[in-house]
């Protein structure tokens, strides 16, 4: 253990441009300059204050999602019901509010209660059972959302929530989840890239500069050696899957506040852009490497070639093809990267 920590990339003693280029975010910053430079002089609309308030604001909730995921990733386990999760959280809020009238504060609480719950459900049933996380949050995925698509349409009669602009003290927690700042000649930076610059610097600091960090990387590169030199294995897993269930509830309220609606299908499909992110972010799909820069650099990404792609007028169906190719390029160089890694020692 002593060897390994001497090792670690944190604590090395190369010199700056080295540890920059040793760095899991690396590439996907090189990547996310290239992008931007591509579609800012390819297209007229791209590097506008309204064009990059776009890309910004598609960016932000990915990017949310992404460093929790990402988080969980390193730490060695999936948690595919992130994507549904914003539905349930949103649906949940918008069916309290405006079909039985309870406090929009308080119906907000209630949601990431429940959300955590559902997280710690999640990480509780895969500690106990010994079933693999992409097993188990499958499974959740599909209850969730069948909840907010039936028992939505059971108890309102549709699967949309509409009328929250009219919810008591809807205007409190819209400052805090759906306002924006105003720039440039038609651009905005809502609220949604403040919390996610947030999020990513506070699991940056966590995982970097605290105990928890040096667990959940512990976690995800040998579990059975971090439990024998006294990591908290069962309660740092839960806490990872709490992490990733609230980081669903926050893009829910983000997405609910922005618009003032949310349907039952919010989300779903986007667990595996999640992933994505986190893998062209430079964390390995096996565990025990990564940051939260580097996903957050990778939701960028995705969203400068979502909204690049329009500004330039292809056939928008091509991202799906570039998503595929990213990752697949990302997972390559990512098992370069841990090879040369492994001989290095």
């Amino acid at each position: 253990m002593a060897a390994a920590v001497a090792e670690d990339e944190r604590v090395s003693g190369s010199s700056g441009v080295t540890k920059v280029l040793k760095r899991p975010e690396s590439g996907a910053m090189v990547a996310a300059l290239v992008i931007f430079a591509w579609f800012s002089f390819t297209t007229d609309a791209f590097a506008t204050s309204g064009g990059s308030s776009t890309w910004l604001l598609g960016s932000s909730t990915i990017g949310i999602m992404a460093v929790a995921v990402a988080l969980l990733m390193i730490g060695g386990e999936f948690d595919l019901s992130a994507g549904a999760m914003t539905g349930f959280t949103g649906l949940l809020v918008g069916v309290l509010t405006t079909e039985y009238g309870l406090n929009i504060w308080v119906a907000i609480l209630v949601a990431l209660v429940l959300a955590l719950a559902v997280g710690a459900l999640n990480g509780v049933l895969v500690m106990k059972t010994g079933l693999p996380s992409f097993i188990v949050t499958l499974g959740t995925f599909f209850v969730l959302q069948g909840v907010d698509l039936a028992g939505t349409k059971a108890l309102i009669g549709q699967v949309a929530i509409q009328g929250m602009s009219r919810v008591p003290f809807y205007d409190q927690p819209r400052v805090l989840f759906g306002s924006a700042l105003h720039w440039g000649e038609n651009g905005s930076v809502y609220a949604s890239v403040f919390w996610w610059v947030a999020v990513t610097a506070v699991a940056t600091w966590v995982l970097m500069r605290t105990r928890v960090g040096n667990w959940i990387f512990a976690l995800g590169g040998a579990q059975g050696a971090a439990r024998q030199v006294g990591v908290p294995v069962f309660r740092a897993k839960v806490g990872l899957f709490m992490t990733t269930a609230a980081a669903g509830w926050l893009v829910g309220m983000l997405t609910l506040f922005r618009t003032s609606t949310v349907q039952s299908n919010t989300g779903v499909g986007q667990e595996f852009i999640y992933i994505i992110c986190a893998v062209v972010g430079g964390c390995l799909l096996t565990g025990g490497y990564g940051s939260a820069i580097g996903a957050a650099f990778g939701a960028l990404i995705y969203g400068m070639v979502n909204q690049g792609i329009v500004y330039s007028g292809w056939d928008s169906n091509w991202l799906r093809t570039f998503l595929g190719a990213m990752l697949l390029g990302a997972v390559l160089l990512n098992e370069w990267v841990r090879r040369r890694a492994e001989l290095a020692r």
